[in-house]
């Protein structure tokens, strides 16, 4: 082996001193990866400790810890007269000359094996540095009350781990106590903690929802129009998806027996407190008939509550699962939508049989959960925090929904038709003219309007988009359908000329 010296030692370990590694475990840490990656073969030949630390400028008996500590783990091996040499046989020296060309921190570009990958699962979202952002319906979190949130957190750090009480996997005892109440009280549903699962979000109970109860070759009925991530969910479990038509009471129950009797279906899929993309509210009259037709034909019905929060001119429907008697719903829905990120969470309310094999699967996926921010959630019930949010923020809503309202009636009238939803934070219109929206999105957005391509829904049929409110002041709204109006304005000039 030549020299020890031609080894670049300097380029591929550094020394911060501001970090709370000690100086000696981060020259070993950097070395053991150097004979790793090859850059330090087996049978090298390291300098001396004197020769290390002036190359390195650190004290020599930093150097002499970090060969005792190569030494302890099996790395290198010392021979009295003769060196300090990396353990095994020499060999060619090439990796040496590669590294000249080849930095170790390149990390690799590929694996070196094969994987499936699945385009049903590629992200849809689309970002923009726009200043004007539509989305399908998101909350304010300008509105968020953060000091809030950061004094109950940072009373419960305070607090020894015992008073915080008993944490399992499915979630915090404390939390699903106090949730089971509220959704008892807000929603009609008779049930305990025992039938509450905590999840990190909505997708993650629809994933643990569709691994149980669905199978490859399954047949899942949804709206015709549908909230599309949980479609790319469905996709990958395997089933066949077939569409109901919607109308302004919801999904089409006729439809839906004459499938049932045609063939076995597995589930059926609804937002029916506000149906996305539509906003529209499934009928009382076709809940009990959906219902009805579960228990006949055998079928789940798979409810999510998406916006039920959200209602601004009359009380909310209550949800089918409240009048289920035969556990043929299952519930799944979001808890804290109106509070900042970190603070939301999902649950699924359920039979507690199935409850039980579900548990078995969120404690593979999210064992330890989070015991603070789900503690924080359950104080905010028990202290009526969320009811006094909740009620002031649904005023700043159903103003911004209403002058959102009377802007689309002042600039768009001609061009699209539309109903003033009863809740929610979206609207749904359609157009009246033949506009492309693709191009229409491309116009906006150069001038400082982005609108989403997962909020244009468009075929021979259909032309319409989802446009959300809630994230927009009242000015903000007013320049963001200015601009959207007059580049429908230039798009119908381009045509005529």
């Amino acid at each position: 082996m030549n020299s020890p010296v031609i080894i670049p030692y300097q380029s591929f370990i550094s020394v911060d001193r501001s970090s709370d590694v000690s100086v000696y475990l981060q020259i070993s840490n950097q070395m053991i990866n150097a004979i790793q990656r090859g850059f330090l073969p087996f049978g090298t030949k390291l300098p001396g400790t004197r020769t290390l630390s002036t190359m390195l400028k650190v004290h020599r008996n930093t150097i002499v810890s970090v060969y005792d500590e190569l030494l302890a783990q099996g790395w290198i091996e010392s021979f009295p007269n003769k060196g300090t040499f990396v353990i095994g046989k020499e060999q060619d020296t090439t990796m040496v000359q590669t590294f000249r060309q080849n930095n170790l921190e390149n990390y690799p570009r590929e694996t070196g094996f094969s994987f499936k990958t699945s385009n049903i699962l590629d992200n849809p979202f689309e970002h923009s540095e726009c200043e004007y952002i539509f989305n399908d319906g998101i909350p304010d979190i300008r509105l968020t009350q953060a000091d809030q949130y950061s004094r109950i957190y940072s009373s419960i750090l305070k607090r020894k781990a015992h008073k915080i009480g008993q944490y399992n996997y499915d979630g915090s005892e404390f939390f699903k106590q106090n949730l089971s109440q509220y959704l008892n009280l807000s929603r009609g549903l008779p049930i305990s903690k025992n039938n509450l699962l905590i999840t990190r979000s909505t997708e993650m109970s629809m994933y643990i929802v569709s691994e149980i109860l669905l199978s490859p070759d399954d047949t899942v009925l949804v709206g015709e129009l549908s909230y599309f991530s949980v479609n790319m969910i469905f996709q990958r479990t395997g089933v066949n998806i077939r569409t109901v038509s919607i109308d302004e009471e919801g999904i089409n129950v006729e439809e839906v027996r004459k499938i049932c009797e045609k063939q076995k279906i597995r589930m059926l899929y609804l937002t029916p407190h506000h149906h996305y993309p539509t906003t529209v509210t499934l009928s009382a009259k076709r809940r009990l008939e959906l219902l009805n037709l579960s228990q006949e034909y055998g079928f789940i019905i798979l409810e999510d509550d998406y916006d039920y929060d959200f209602h601004y001119d009359k009380s909310p429907i209550l949800p089918l699962a409240s009048a289920d008697t035969k556990g043929m719903v299952i519930y799944i829905g979001s808890f804290g939508k109106l509070l900042a990120p970190g603070f939301r969470t999902g649950f699924i309310v359920a039979p507690e049989n199935l409850m039980a094999e579900m548990r078995k699967y969120l404690g593979i996926i999210d064992r330890q959960g989070d015991i603070l921010m789900e503690h924080v959630l359950g104080e905010m019930i028990a202290e009526g925090e969320i009811n006094r949010y909740l009620k002031k923020s649904l005023k700043i809503y159903k103003e911004r929904r209403d002058h959102f309202s009377e802007l689309l009636s002042q600039h768009l009238d001609d061009y699209i038709d539309f109903k003033t939803p009863s809740g929610g934070l979206a609207f749904w219109i359609k157009w009246k003219i033949p506009v492309n929206l693709m191009n229409l999105s491309r116009k906006c957005a150069r001038n400082n309007l982005f609108i989403p391509k997962t909020l244009l829904y468009q075929n021979k049929n259909l032309t319409a988009m989802r446009l959300g409110f809630g994230n927009f002041t009242l000015h903000e709204m007013e320049k963001a359908v200015e601009i959207l109006s007059e580049n429908v304005k230039m798009i119908l000039n381009e045509d005529k000329n």
